[in-house]
């Protein structure tokens, strides 16, 4: 499954990445660890942090308004997918292009990778 995110996704790097969310405000970056994983191992500033379990019920577009992610219902939103090393980033970008999104990449080596290329975390 990890191999099918990754061939429906675009494979970025940490760079490209950090481009792509200063050139384009309207980019969401996904990252889908868990709250506690996230905290401990550090967050790349300004990522939502929504878990890889919760995410097809916070990008549904048809449940009650409470349950859903604002900046999760625009399908052609620029969304790029992180988390620990890329592999829960990859099942992300998956379900998330199964459910009709149309651009969506995937940090190749997660949040590891971007810290390892000195890029800010919180």
């Amino acid at each position: 499954m990890v191999k099918e995110g990754r061939d429906a996704a675009h494979v970025i790097t940490p760079q490209d990445a950090q481009k792509q969310l200063q050139s384009n405000p309207k980019t969401v970056l996904l990252d889908v660890r868990e709250p506690d994983d996230a905290k401990a191992n550090g967050i790349i500033a300004g990522a939502l942090n929504i878990p890889l379990g919760v995410l097809p019920i916070k990008a549904d577009t048809q449940l009650p308004e409470a349950m859903r992610e604002a900046k999760l219902q625009d399908r052609d939103a620029p969304i790029i997918t992180t988390c620990g090393r890329g592999g829960q980033a990859a099942l992300a970008a998956k379900t998330l292009k199964d459910m009709g999104f149309t651009n969506v990449s995937i940090i190749e080596g997660g949040t590891a990778a971007w810290k390892d290329a000195g890029l800010p975390t919180e």
